[in-house]
């Protein structure tokens, strides 16, 4: 089973779309996929929001076991959590969020020569999944490689504005380091050492990739969706929301809450990896994005995952007679591959996985 080198039907861009009011049949979502509106959500959705975890508690004694706890009920309770004070700088934030608006702002002969193609997705993309007549999501993005180095390739990064590489890369290397940072504490939450994770996504030799989306304006909001109801597929995700425009949501009980970003903060999640790696002690949620009649809105979604050809599989530590092994082994190039090939479809790629038991 391979990806194909190209799409099964010409590309079209949204923005272009968008731009000229058009809203073809194939961006319709099924009645049950469609968006409760946002202003119509209820009181639980509305007033509800994941939590926000302040990082400077790590750095004081007194606080730091609470810190560590809150992260610990985040990840089990919710698969998402917003952290401040993370030690990246606001004005880098702020640059990069910038380079990329300007890069979906020009000229479309410019970006499509940063097209992609379902091989790698790399570059200036419009589809996920490679379905012929499949539904599609209201959006555009753009994705890269940081990590593996011999996957980081800087033609494959725009060229314009002319600093844009510059602040990519400065970008990459601090959310990186962030990673790390978590990755520790997420180990110590399961009573692993500290390095537990890091090692078992393969040590330094881990990858990582950025995938920015761009929402455009869209005329039936109530219709579509900017991307499908998924749980992420790789380890974590350290997302940079757009400060001004809602649109990330995530399921809670049966019910989808709308994110409200922190100022300059970074939104956290557990991916379908670290769900194997910890037995289902954390969980990877369902989220999904809901698109704007009147605005855009742009994201930066930071991928930290596994080695790709290293088996993931339950910490030996974390599976006793009573909780057993949920999950075989199996690599992130396989698990990865199905979900290139079918697109985001809820939590059925990882509940697929999960070991029989009589």
């Amino acid at each position: 089973m391979n990806c194909p080198s190209d799409w099964p039907e010409p590309i079209v861009r949204v923005q272009s779309l968008s731009e000229t009011g058009v809203f073809p049949d194939r961006y319709i979502k099924p009645p049950t996929q469609r968006p409760t509106p946002i202003f119509s959500n209820s009181d639980q959705a509305t007033h509800t929001n994941i939590p926000t975890i302040d990082l400077r508690g790590l750095d004081h004694d007194h606080l730091r076991a609470t810190t560590l706890g809150q992260i610990s009920e985040a990840c089990r309770d919710w698969g998402f959590f917003q952290v401040v004070n993370h030690g990246v700088s606001h004005g880098l934030m702020d640059r990069t969020q910038e380079v990329w608006r300007q890069f979906f702002h020009l000229p479309m002969e410019l970006k499509q020569a940063y097209a992609n193609s379902p091989k790698t997705y790399e570059g200036y993309g419009s589809r996920l999944g490679v379905e012929k007549g499949a539904i599609l999501d209201w959006s555009d993005y753009y994705f890269l490689h940081y990590l593996p180095l011999c996957l980081k390739d800087y033609d494959k990064w725009p060229a314009l504005p002319g600093y844009a590489r510059e602040v990519i890369d400065e970008y990459g290397k601090e959310v990186v380091k962030l990673c790390g940072r978590i990755m520790k504490i997420l180990s110590l939450n399961l009573g692993l050492e500290q390095d537990f994770l890091q090692k078992g996504f393969g040590g330094e030799d881990i990858g990582a990739c950025l995938r920015v989306n761009f929402y455009p304006k869209c005329p039936q909001p109530d219709l579509t969706l900017g991307l499908s109801s998924h749980s992420d597929p790789g380890g974590m995700t350290v997302l940079l929301a757009d400060q001004h425009v809602a649109g990330l949501q995530v399921r809670k009980d049966d019910t989808w809450i709308t994110v409200k970003p922190a100022p300059h903060a970074f939104i956290v999640n557990i991916g379908d990896q670290i769900q194997v790696l910890s037995n289902a002690t954390y969980k990877s949620v369902e989220h999904r994005v809901i698109v704007n009649p009147a605005k855009e809105r742009l994201s930066l979604a930071f991928f930290y995952n596994p080695k790709s050809d290293i088996a993931i599989e339950p910490a030996k530590e974390l599976v006793t007679p009573e909780r057993p092994a949920l999950y075989p082994p199996m690599t992130f190039n396989e698990y990865r591959l199905y979900i290139r090939l079918n697109g985001p479809r809820g939590k059925s790629q990882v509940d697929s996985l999960k070991s029989p038991r009589k």
